[in-house]
């Protein structure tokens, strides 16, 4: 089987939803092609292909079709700067067109109310029309000719059409005038409204782009936090200033107090705190030491330490961020697959509702000059260039926010799909709770002394990594309990451990351990229901088979597990624990930090099935939060998998959203941004529907017979443009609604 590969293309030339649908079209009938989505916001394709796709012929259809093949946009920076600068320069040439076109514009304009004599003025006209129509407006002709060609339609075609019939209508009014009547007033020739269509949708045009820059504000600071040079630390004690990308895994290198990290590494000399706010948008500084990891672009606070690289540029931390936020925003949510369908359909149907508004209005007034402008007026005006751009722009603002905040969204289908979520469901150990048990009781028999019984404990747990035999040694190295010599020592991995200890048979482990061993737990009934009941987790102790004590061991809630669970019920979410310790335990977690429903003794392949459970009894979709290490199953199962607090590979390959903080309140962060995020998307759809559907009425005439409202093409051109430009900058006031909520949120 060929083995498959995810790979971005940048695409230029594209304008509205019609050119989104066929450049997917073209490139989901390339060999070696399996799927591919196009975002228009970014200008990128995402494609799934395989061994047998080629570049060059990938790029010869697309420019058959009339667009641009800017390149694969690779790992490396140098590649998507590349992609950045060919951008830039269009904007640039749309900017040199629209000056020239804007200054001729206004000359035809000021012609057409000119005292000067009628026939020399439109001569004129006509003249400086040209360059503006054919010049100007050239990527219009161009697109629409390539469309026509292929038999399709989209946005050039419109413009086109309608730039094209006011010119060519005022050409033969100009050269042959005795052919029309001028029975609309003030309105002979339309070479002033033909150069302000092309003129103004370029307006639009370029305002888009000017606007949509600021929606990859994100992924451009998250690229800038990575320093461009390092300083190397060779073997016999030298320092060298080199660039990042030099850096090779292995190397030697120093961060300096208030220095950023140049690539991901581990700490193999000094000690420090760390601010790592970018990545995981944890606020207080991280302390280091050696053996910990560090990543690319956080920030040294205080004193000095030396790594050891482990990923270079490219390939480090930050970069697979970057790369996931790119991803999440090419991803389409199933709002705007409908809106592209719409689309597909949406330009044929215009150009026909454009020839049946001429034919009617010549019919009923007789009159070319009114009917070919109410013509001209309804191709412009329907463009449906704010119907493509009005939920990409959303998710790209959403995601890019998300990335800022330490939260991870996979796609714009996951950031819309979490809007919609009703029920959330959490694991306990590690998610809700810090998953790191501390012994906090110590129960022994007579005789038995609570260090002698931690002695004999730690003696036989020394060595093993259970995070319960972990607390047991930290409890004996607080205590100054003195450990002793173990052998013939052997483990029931989840049940439990036994050696001799001091000549003495020792077993430590469960309950159900120390009884399969042969050993009477009768007399311990009482203590074990009590500290049970208080939601601790039983060690019992053994020596020379009989009972000596019991351990209890509890895992304590994350400091704001409380607060985020009150907030997530106040949003009208139903919250359930899913966990596999015992219902006791689980039952005193949950109701310390407000959750009223447990499921609990769950087997890990169990939790799938519960999930699906959940899901077939509410209607709703589900979410399930885990470390998305164990509990990578359940996060797979469930509508939304929200992975916390790892901020590893691992991690975001488990979950449709990473967060990269341990913190709960990101599972409320997350879901309060989701839902804006869809909030916007339906203002946006809404707007550009109800534009299109009130607009065309209105330039087809149909108000004209009772109000004598009408539209020229020029107004209508305007229009187009505002519509476009207002649809982006909606979705940018989702970072005022998110900033505003997080100022409430924290009384700032």
């Amino acid at each position: 089987m060929d083995q498959v590969a995810k790979i971005d293309v940048a695409i230029g030339g594209m304008s509205c939803a019609a050119c989104v649908r066929r450049v997917e079209e073209a490139l989901s009938k390339i060999e070696g092609v399996l799927s591919a989505s196009v975002n228009l916001a970014t200008g990128k394709a995402t494609l799934e292909v395989t061994e047998a796709f080629q570049e060059p012929k990938a790029k010869e259809i697309i420019e058959e079709r009339g667009y641009q093949w800017l390149g694969i946009v690779s790992e490396k920076g140098e590649a998507r700067s590349l992609v950045e600068e060919l951008h830039e320069r269009e904007k640039r040439w749309i900017l040199t067109k629209l000056i020239i076109g804007g200054v001729i514009t206004v000359l035809i304009h000021a012609l057409s109310m000119s005292p000067l004599d009628r026939s020399f003025s439109e001569l004129l006209q006509f003249f400086l029309a040209i360059p503006v129509i054919f010049w100007v407006g050239s990527s219009f002709l161009g697109g629409a000719l390539k469309s026509l060609k292929k038999g399709s339609s989209d946005m050039n075609t419109l413009v086109s059409l309608g730039s094209l019939a006011a010119f060519g209508y005022s050409t033969s009014v100009t050269f042959f005038p005795s052919l029309y009547s001028n029975s609309l007033p003030g309105h002979g020739v339309y070479y002033d409204g033909a150069a302000m269509i092309v003129t103004l949708v370029l307006l639009g045009r370029f305002l888009e782009a000017r606007t949509r820059e600021r929606t990859s504000q994100a992924i451009r600071r998250l690229l800038n936090l990575k320093p461009s040079l390092a300083t190397l630390v060779w073997p016999d004690g030298r320092t060298e200033e080199v660039l990042a990308e030099r850096v090779r895994v292995g190397d030697h290198f120093i961060i300096r107090a208030g220095q950023r990290c140049p690539v991901d590494g581990i700490v193999i000399e000094g000690s420090s705190s760390v601010d790592e706010s970018m990545l995981t948008g944890e606020s207080l500084p991280q302390p280091k030491r050696t053996g910990d990891p560090v990543y690319a672009g956080t920030v040294n606070i205080e004193g000095a330490l030396i790594c050891k690289a482990i990923a270079p540029v490219g390939q480090t931390f930050l970069d697979h961020i970057v790369r996931l936020v790119e991803e999440a925003q090419g991803r389409k949510a199933s709002i705007q697959r409908l809106a592209d369908r719409v689309s597909s359909i949406f330009v044929p149907v215009v150009i026909v509702i454009s020839l049946v508004t001429f034919l009617l209005w010549w019919h009923l007034s007789s009159d070319v000059s009114r009917s070919l402008m109410m013509f001209a007026s309804v191709l412009v005006i329907a463009c449906p260039c704010a119907l493509g751009l009005a939920t990409p722009t959303a998710i790209m603002v959403g995601t890019g926010i998300g990335a800022e905040e330490g939260i991870l969204f996979k796609g714009g289908d996951v950031l819309e799909l979490m809007g919609k979520i009703r029920t959330v469901v959490f694991d306990k150990t590690g998610t809700l709770t810090e998953g790191q048990p501390v012994v906090t009781d110590i129960v022994t028999r007579k005789g038995v002394s609570e260090k002698e019984l931690l002695g004999y404990a730690a003696s036989v747990e020394e060595g093993s990594l259970h995070p319960l035999a972990s607390a047991i040694l930290a409890k004996a190295r607080e205590l100054g309990v003195n450990f002793y010599k173990a052998s013939d020592l052997s483990t029931r991995p989840g049940y439990g451990s036994t050696g001799i200890v001091k000549g003495s048979r020792v077993l430590v482990g469960s309950e159900v351990f120390i009884r399969e061993e042969g050993i009477s737990t009768e007399d311990w009934q009482v203590t074990a229901r009590d500290l049970a009941s208080s939601g601790k987790t039983l060690v019992f102790v053994a020596i020379e088979g009989e009972v000596s004590g019991i351990l209890g061991c509890s895992d304590r809630p994350k400091l704001d597990a409380v607060k985020a669970i009150s907030e997530l019920k106040s949003m009208g979410i139903r919250v359930v624990m899913l966990t596999g310790d015992r219902f006791e335990s689980a039952r005193f977690i949950a109701n310390h930090i407000g959750i009223d429903e447990v499921i609990a003794e769950v087997l890990p392949d169990e939790k799938a099935k519960i999930i699906e459970n959940l899901r077939r009894d509410t209607g709703f979709p589900v979410a399930m939060v885990g470390d998305g290490i164990n509990d990578a199953p359940a996060l797979v199962s469930a509508d939304v998998g929200i992975a916390i607090g790892t901020g590893t590979d691992i991690a975001i390959e488990s979950g449709d959203v990473t967060l990269m903080s341990g913190r709960l309140s990101g599972v409320v962060a997350a879901f309060v941004l989701s839902r804006y995020s869809l909030r916007v998307i339906r203002q946006n759809l809404f707007w550009a529907f109800f534009y299109n559907v009130l607009s065309i009425p209105l330039a087809a005439g149909l108000f004209y017979p009772f109000f004598r409202i009408y539209l020229t093409p020029s107004w209508a051109a305007a229009a187009m443009a505002v519509s476009s430009v207002s649809v982006v900058a909606n979705a940018l006031r989702l970072r005022r609604i998110w900033n505003k909520w997080k100022r409430d949120r924290f009384k700032v």
